[in-house]
């Protein structure tokens, strides 16, 4: 087995597709850790807000995480409707592009794109976050963690899905069941102790109070509580990942996953309240995370803590999986309906789509770099393109069951327009809550991805109008081209590009370039090696033209002879001819000039259709 296929697997055929495919138990971890480990971080993003009511603060997390629920309960009521109505995938794109349009269908593709990058870059900060609050010694070392993990999952997803899947699924259920079972450990001990728990290890102080509860920073707190809801949307975008029949599976899969973080959110908002947990300072070598200081205050830190630690690290990092998965599966949606590069549909090695991948990893390094991987830095931004694809989704479910006007299309059209209302509302929380703090580059990024893609769209479309198939074969005025044989000096590799020319046409012409300092002219030797031989095999005598070029330039002077040629005989072809060394291993390349290649991509950019290039190869024998 070679190294490549140690790496990444081996290469899966495209009637291999079936297997790839996973049920509702692989679903969870693959389209489910985002949503799942925002549990980690929803409420600790609503109580760092708070921080500064001090003790005031905690009194307030669990009505504000009640009010996230419930508006999470209605994002999911409304997706198991589009997951339904659209078995194909059901993704903010396709829901908005079918019912409200393509230019509503872009601005949902943007948004979903800022909001698959930002969570790779989120998930793995907050999850190297939780291994700092456990060893603070590592904080000098944040963002080359980030970076790593990244790599890592970048590889794992470039193996196909369904091994991501199976191999995330361990993590995924030591996280749940860690979770689950602080959550009602903490239960039974604070009403044991009649509401008022004593904490094995107590958490960090609470600060005094600087400012008082007002709207302004209830808004705040919620609409970055909001962040525990991204990734609710990763299954209606992955329907087709499922195995048949898919709707069931994919239902399945996301009421799994929606319970679970509805029990996790409440369970800890309401656990924080009990034993006084709050935020710390992000940034700061005194951070601890939320959870790190309630697992410490309900169990201490003995094998549990470590446990749910290491589970809360890994599905934290491995969040990001939920937009390895996605981000591809979008951008093969938008490519395909000739908005983005057609590149991105096509399946790599192991049936996925390698271009999102790498782009996707690409981009998120770029902000965990910009931003040094630090989770508080990244929240402002996000969310905002969650909400935005979620209203957009919703309002194109509106329009699909007003459109249809078949039984019971008014109650689920009931429902989708509550959910879009909802989301609508909580978009223009975030977007002015969050404006000043970050979110002002989202709310730019995306009309310009959108602007972007139009622009991309336009291009494709005039290809299709200039290259558009003619009638039948056009066979008149067929004339032989004019062949340009750009040769520097007389060699095997200049004789095999001449012998080819003549071959193509009778009117060929080799061009010299000349400086001051050239020491071997073509001119001197072309009588007895090109003429006389030429004439005694009664053959068309190829016209030698030599270039002066006093400043030793050698491209330029051929791309200007060519254009020139090509203008003084508009009814003809131009066929550049280029002969070309070509070496047996490529690290011999460096130890030779590129003008072939550098020639043949300037013609390219000034050419015209007529202008045509021909590369001759000259193989060089194997070293003995």
């Amino acid at each position: 087995m070679s190294l490549i296929d140690t790496i990444f697997g081996r290469p899966l055929a495209s009637n291999e597709a079936g297997e790839q495919r996973i049920g509702p138990a692989a679903g969870v971890p693959t389209f489910g850790l985002d949503a799942l480990s925002s549990a980690a971080y929803g409420p600790e993003a609503a109580l760092t807000v708070l921080l500064s009511l001090g003790a005031a603060g905690l009194t307030l997390i669990l009505p504000i995480t009640i009010a996230i629920v419930i508006l999470l309960g209605i994002v999911y009521v409304s997706y198991l409707q589009t997951i339904a109505a659209y078995p194909n995938g059901g993704g903010s794109y396709t829901v908005a592009r079918e019912n409200l349009g393509a230019n509503a269908s872009l601005l949902a593709a943007a948004a979903l794109m800022t909001d698959y990058v930002l969570n790779v870059a989120v998930g793995i900060s907050a999850g190297i976050g939780a291994l700092i609050s456990a060893v603070p010694a590592l904080q000098p070392y944040t963002l080359t963690l980030c970076l790593v993990i990244l790599v890592l999952l970048t590889l794992v997803n470039l193996r196909g899905i369904a091994e991501a899947g199976t191999l995330f699924m361990l993590p995924t259920c030591a996280f749940i069941l860690s979770l689950i079972a602080l959550v009602f450990w903490g239960l039974i001990a604070t009403i044991s102790a009649g509401g008022h728990p004593h904490p094995v290890v107590p958490p960090a102080r609470l600060a005094h109070a600087t400012e008082a509860v007002s709207t302004w920073l209830l808004l705040r707190a919620f609409a970055s509580g909001c962040t525990a809801m991204t990734g609710v949307e990763a299954v209606s975008n992955g329907v087709q990942a499922f195995r048949e029949p898919v709707v069931p599976a994919a239902r399945r899969t996301l009421s799994i996953i929606i319970v679970i973080l509805m029990v996790l959110l409440l369970g800890i908002a309401y656990l924080a309240h009990a034993y006084h947990v709050g935020a710390t300072e992000p940034g700061t070598s005194q951070y601890q995370s939320v959870l790190s200081q309630l697992i410490g205050a309900v169990a201490g830190r003995g094998i549990f803590y470590w446990v749910s630690i290491a589970s809360i690290l890994l599905v934290l990092c491995l969040s990001a999986n939920t937009s390895f998965a996605d981000f591809p599966r979008l951008c093969r949606a938008v490519a395909e309906d000739g908005y983005l590069p057609r590149s991105f549909t096509t399946q790599g090695r192991r049936l996925v789509y390698s271009e999102g991948i790498w782009v996707l990893a690409f981009l998120s390094g770029a902000l965990l770099i910009v931003f040094d991987g630090i989770t508080d830095r990244l929240i402002p931004l996000f969310a905002v393109g969650a909400f935005l694809a979620f209203t957009l989704s919703q309002s194109g479910m509106v329009a699909h069951w007003w459109k249809r006007q078949e039984r019971g299309a008014h109650v689920s059209m009931a429902v989708n327009g509550l959910g879009a209302t909802a989301t609508a509302v909580t978009v223009v929380v975030l977007a002015v809550v969050k404006f000043m703090a970050g979110a002002w580059m989202v709310v730019l990024l995306v009309p310009s991805l959108v602007a972007l893609m139009l622009a991309v769209g336009r291009h494709y479309r005039r290809i299709e109008r200039e290259t558009a198939a003619p009638g039948k074969l056009k066979l008149e005025n067929l004339q032989e081209p004019i062949v340009i044989v750009p040769i520097i000096d007389w060699s095997s590799t200049a004789e095999n590009g001449l012998r080819f020319a003549m071959t193509l046409s009778s009117e060929v012409e080799v061009l010299h370039i000349e400086s001051e300092d050239t020491t071997k002219s073509l001119q001197r030797i072309w009588p007895t090696r090109v003429e006389n031989p030429a004439r005694e095999a009664k053959q068309a005598v190829p016209r030698l033209t030599v270039l002066k070029s006093p400043f030793r330039f050698v491209v330029q002077p051929i791309i200007d002879h060519v254009l020139e040629v090509g203008r003084k005989n508009p009814d003809r072809t131009i066929a550049v001819l280029l002969p070309e060394l070509v070496e047996r291993q490529w690290y011999q390349y460096f130890l030779h000039n590129q003008r072939a290649r550098i020639l043949a991509a300037r013609l390219l950019a000034q050419g015209t259709h007529r202008i045509v290039i021909v590369n001759v190869p000259w193989y060089l024998r194997k070293e003995r």
